[in-house]
């Protein structure tokens, strides 16, 4: 019996010690919404959370200390919205984060606004997916924003980590290519999901995704013991990042990442030496000239 029970509770505390990947936060504003039966909204925050923490996405073990912090904010628009049919449409913000080594701090590493979130629900549907086949655009729409978070997550630990996770994220839009939902075709916009993926696949952009491993594990995570040479290693990485804008200037890419990251670089070099000060905002005031006010702090 007593070795019965220590089985038992050694598999319980084994349980408690994993986790899923993601620890999302699912957020659903329909202050905009006309309508008496409010139940829905709460029931589609609870409904796509456990869609996103309960299920498993990767092959890695993950303790529930690992996971991986994230927010999905949708935000529910009234004139695309039917909530008699279960119709919806909404702008939506994805941000992820990770905590710097040996620091309370977390940095976003993905910041991105979607403003073609339109699908259907009604209270109580269960979220079916299978990344081989377009199921519905709901979970399509939940499952490429975890497996890109995933792959932004594993590109800062490790060199180009996280191709697995955006070539299945590619899958999934190109299994939506019939669905007749926006954000999935190459021929809607510029800045949607199609080019997201395709910028993170394509061979112009791995200097940028080998500068997000470069600022992040060589930069930030020993920022608090070696700040002169993390912020010679966050500079290198800005120099990729200037070759992948030069080559496509302007993309979703380099828009989201700076959308991240804005803030956090001008504090990171408003401490540096002159050089660097001098280097980083001429490198951040051409690949995003709207951003230059923000950057001008940098030379202060």
């Amino acid at each position: 019996m007593n070795k019965t029970i220590l089985f038992i509770l050694s598999i319980l505390t084994f349980a408690a010690t994993q986790a899923q990947e993601l620890n999302c936060r699912v957020v659903v504003n329909a202050d905009r919404i006309q309508t008496t039966e409010r139940n829905v909204f709460q029931d589609m925050e609870t409904t796509f959370s456990e869609f996103m923490n309960n299920r498993k996405w990767t092959e890695d073990e993950f303790t529930r200390d690992e996971r991986i912090n994230c927010n999905i904010i949708i935000t529910l628009d009234p004139n695309e919205s039917v909530p008699s049919s279960g119709r919806w449409g909404a702008s939506v913000q994805i941000i992820s984060s990770r905590p710097v080594y040996n620091t309370d701090y977390e940095t976003v590493i993905f910041n991105f606004a979607d403003r073609d979130f339109q699908f259907e629900y009604l209270q109580s549907q269960p979220l079916l997916f299978n990344s081989n086949t377009y199921t519905n655009n709901i979970t399509s729409l939940l499952a490429y924003y975890a497996y890109t978070i995933i792959g932004m997550d594993y590109d800062t630990f490790s060199e180009l980590g996280g191709t697995k996770y955006f070539q299945i994220a590619n899958q999934i839009v190109a299994n939506a290519q019939n669905s007749n939902y926006q954000g999935w075709s190459q021929f809607n916009s510029v800045r949607n999901r199609y080019w997201l993926s395709e910028n993170l696949l394509s061979s112009n952009f791995e200097p940028l995704r080998k500068a997000m491993y470069n600022y992040h594990l060589n930069g930030l995570d020993i920022f608090t013991e070696k700040p002169e040479e993390a912020r010679a290693n966050i500079l290198a990485g800005l120099r990729g990042i200037q070759t992948a804008n030069q080559s496509r200037p302007r993309s979703i890419l380099t828009i989201s990442f700076l959308d991240a990251k804005a803030e956090e670089l001008t504090q990171v070099f408003k401490q540096g030496e002159p050089t660097e000060k001098k280097q980083s905002f001429e490198i951040l005031s051409k690949v995003d000239p709207s951003r230059t006010d923000t950057f001008k702090k940098i030379m202060e």
